[in-house]
């Protein structure tokens, strides 16, 4: 039984008449013990007069184990007929309940509100919060206590509610309160409050401040957003303004990132400067437009002093906080202030700032600074745990960044170097050519091209694609451009020489011990153009078939069936051969020009071929309307196109005989190129080619097999073939003192501007070639 429930009754002689279940259970006397003695027996000690008088007030029992009891007793008079009291009943009030105690010291914030949003209760916590007594809020109405604001009216809301439906409420608010400096997260519950006739009287409210689990909710999601807005691209400045995009104005009322030099450069890791430490701005941001409260331009840098907070971020890789009051902190404003006097205005207010290192992998790339001005909070420690997470994560997209920039300078140098910067003199072509490099992340690609001259006039074009990016693909493109080069200096058939690649890819690949090869699924087209018979031999490893533009202005892709990839190995390639008018272009590119994610190929190589007969005054304007009209507008692969125009040379710059495999038929060929020479009016080269002609045709007598045929060519230099039915390449070699023979090649090795022989359908050709003087 409560203790509120203590009762006794007394005479008017101040005997006990009347004893209760609950007098029982506070003092420890049964009523047998209690009823017939004198109330003053069971004192500890004379009630105060002032107490008697007023029939209330604190008293001292003695419990039945001799223990004082302290009670607070209140006496109600019991009236006779006559209006005289008779006795008195006693009631003992032994403080607050259990309830009411749990009411008052809750630790969330209790209120209890009639139906009308009237204040019937409130707790501590709540007259705390509200910034008043209680006693000043009983009846008033919610409304007049609270500002008005789009809080107060949701919560007026979900009170009349409650009334309405007789349900509970459970809602969710960022509110400010009248007694709190700043906003707090609150979690509210509202229920009804019930007579026990079941009818609504009531309704009882709990608001817990939830602003330590929203904070921490908050943090968590920045860190969320950060994985996936922070890097989205491979540039150093976009993500250091990622970076302050995401910390402005969540975390932070002004943000900024400087870098050390070093990072936005090519350069390698410096040593770590002694002193003071210069860092570069590339991002800031701020809740006033325009950052007017930045003391550095962007891009400009600037000297941090050792005391800065910045430059001891640096120092000890760690977050460094600074607060208003703080020497380190008032030096920094001031010198901010110095540094920049026309943002003084916005940098009032300024009270907390955090300065945390950008480290990645172990190398320190720059610092991060956050300031709070008209955020009311400082920087805690839990902001600096956030700050160095969102640190470490930005600098490992920062580093990613710098990386990948310095990777993709030093691929682009590497193919600039590799690819031709100056093509050859020859006159059996005219060309043009374009290289882009991919602008995607996966970096620079290998395609390459090069046009190569051969003996007699001919050329060679080629045009590769390496699979992959990067440095490797370039120096695997370096690799297969070199060895094509050694290839087409043996003046082998176009199919005979992809043949050969293959082989040296598929033995490139089985030496290289790494998890990826790039020469495998490497693509290559080689064609060789003739300017005497205007033919065009190519062949094709994997590669998309070149296209072909009429001098008639029509266009089409050549028929040709393009073999396996460099390196699969064990396939044939084969070879097609046309002859080509005079001025007709020949379009060699790589699959970057036509292929893409969105693009139909088909549709892609039409757009080619339309755009090859457009109008232009030049080749090289012509390769700028093709790309203009065919490639990409962001080429997810590199773009090679290398575009040629033939030449012929005619009957007139070409003189052929057929001669009899007798030695006493040297004597006439010697004369017959005399005469051919003196036509051409070149005889000042009659005595060198006189010379070369006797050599190469009494070898051709001598060691070969017929037919033997002598061939002069007037291009930029004056040619001489000879040619046989035997396959035996011939080859230079030292004659001793007494030696009868073995010093013919080598007088046309001296005496010519290059020589050297290639194996025909029929047998071999030795040519030999002499500078002439420009027309």
């Amino acid at each position: 039984m409560e203790q509120a429930s203590a009762a006794a009754v007394i005479d008017a002689r101040g005997i006990v008449t009347g004893w209760s279940e609950g007098a029982r259970t506070l003092t420890g006397y049964p009523a047998e013990e209690a009823v017939g003695r004198s109330v003053a027996a069971l004192l500890a000690e004379p009630p105060a007069a002032t107490s008697v008088a007023a029939l209330a007030g604190p008293v001292v029992l003695r419990h039945r184990d001799g223990s004082p009891l302290p009670l607070t007793v209140r006496a109600c008079a019991v009236l006779g007929a006559d209006g005289a009291p008779d006795g008195y009943v006693l009631t003992a009030d032994p403080g607050p309940t259990l309830a009411e105690q749990a009411f008052e010291q809750a630790s969330m914030s209790l209120s209890v509100f009639d139906t009308g949003q009237r204040y019937l209760r409130v707790n501590d916590v709540a007259c705390r919060v509200m910034g008043v007594p209680e006693d000043v809020l009983i009846g008033r109405f919610f409304p007049e206590t609270v500002e008005d604001a789009e809080h107060s009216r949701g919560f007026l809301r979900n009170l009349r509610q409650v009334v309405e439906t007789g349900r509970p409420v459970r809602y969710d608010s960022w509110a400010g309160a009248p007694a709190l400096n700043r906003e707090h997260a609150w979690s509210i519950e509202m229920w009804p409050l019930r007579d026990p006739s079941g009818e609504l009287t009531a309704v009882a409210l709990a608001a817990f401040d939830s602003t330590e689990q929203y904070l921490a909710r908050q943090r968590l999601a920045l860190l969320n957003e950060a994985a996936t807005c922070i890097g989205t691209t491979l540039d150093v400045v976009r993500t250091a303004e990622e970076l302050v995009e995401l910390l402005v104005p969540r975390y932070a009322d002004f943000a900024s990132v400087d870098l050390l030099p070093w990072v936005l450069g090519a350069d390698e890791l410096p040593q770590d400067p002694e002193g003071e430490i210069v860092l570069r701005r590339v991002a800031h941001g701020s809740v006033t437009e325009g950052a007017p409260d930045a003391a550095v331009h962007l891009g400009q840098a600037d000297v941090y002093p050792l005391s800065s907070p910045p430059v001891r971020a640096l120092r000890s890789g760690r977050a460094v906080r600074g607060q208003a009051g703080e020497p380190d902190f008032v030096r920094w404003v001031a010198d901010r202030n110095a540094r920049s006097p026309e943002g003084r205005p916005h940098r009032k207010g300024v009270h907390s700032m955090i300065a945390v290192p950008l480290r990645a992998r172990g190398t320190t790339l720059g610092v991060a600074v956050a300031v709070r001005m008209a955020h009311p909070d400082d920087y805690a420690e839990d902001d600096a745990v956030l700050a160095e997470e969102l640190a470490s994560r930005a600098a490992v997209c920062i580093d990613n960044a710098r990386r990948f920039a310095r990777e993709r300078s030093t691929a682009l140098a590497l193919q600039h170097t590799l690819l031709p910067r100056g093509l050859p003199g020859q006159a059996a072509v005219e060309v043009a050519h374009r290289y882009r490099p991919s602008g995607s992340l996966a970096g620079i690609g290998g395609d390459w091209f090069d046009v190569i001259p051969l003996s007699g006039s001919r050329v060679a074009l080629v045009v590769g694609d390496v699979v992959g990016h990067g440095i490797a693909s370039s120096a695997t493109m370096g690799r297969l451009c070199t060895a094509v080069r050694t290839l087409a200096d043996v003046d082998l058939p176009p199919d005979e020489l992809l043949t050969h690649l293959d082989d040296l890819v598929t033995h490139l690949a089985s030496d290289d011990t790494g998890d990826e090869v790039a020469e495998l699924g490497a693509t290559c087209v080689y064609a060789v153009y003739d300017p005497v018979s205007r033919r065009l031999t190519m062949a094709a490893a994997g590669h998309p078939p070149p296209a072909l533009v009429l001098p008639d202005g029509t266009a089409s892709l050549v028929p040709m069936t393009s073999g396996p990839p460099l390196g699969v190995g064990g396939l044939p390639f084969e070879a097609v051969e046309l002859e080509l008018p005079e001025g007709a272009v020949v379009a060699l590119y790589t699959d970057g020009l036509i292929e893409d994610r969105d693009r139909d190929v088909d549709h892609a190589t039409a757009e080619l071929c339309r755009a090859l007969t457009a109008s232009a005054d030049s080749l090289d304007a012509l390769c700028d309307s093709v790309l203009k009209a065919v490639m990409p507008e962001e080429p997810s692969d590199d773009v090679a196109l290398l575009l040629a125009r033939t030449r012929a040379l005619g009957g007139d710059r070409v003189a052929t005989w057929d001669i009899e495999p007798d030695p006493a038929r040297v004597a006439g060929a010697r004369q017959a190129a005399t005469d051919q020479l003196a036509a051409w009016g070149l005889e000042e080269e009659a005595f060198v080619t006189e010379l070369v002609v006797s050599e190469l045709v009494t070898n051709a007598i001598r060691y070969g097999q017929p037919p033997i045929q002598l061939r002069l060519i007037r291009d930029r230099a004056l040619i001489c073939e000879v040619s046989d039915g035997s396959s035996t390449s011939p080859h230079l070699r030292r004659a001793h003192a007494y030696d009868e023979g073995g010093r013919g090649l080598l007088l046309v090795a001296q005496l010519t501007q290059r020589w050297g022989s290639r194996q025909t359908g029929s047998g071999k050709t030795i040519w030999a070639e002499q500078p002439l003087p420009p027309d």
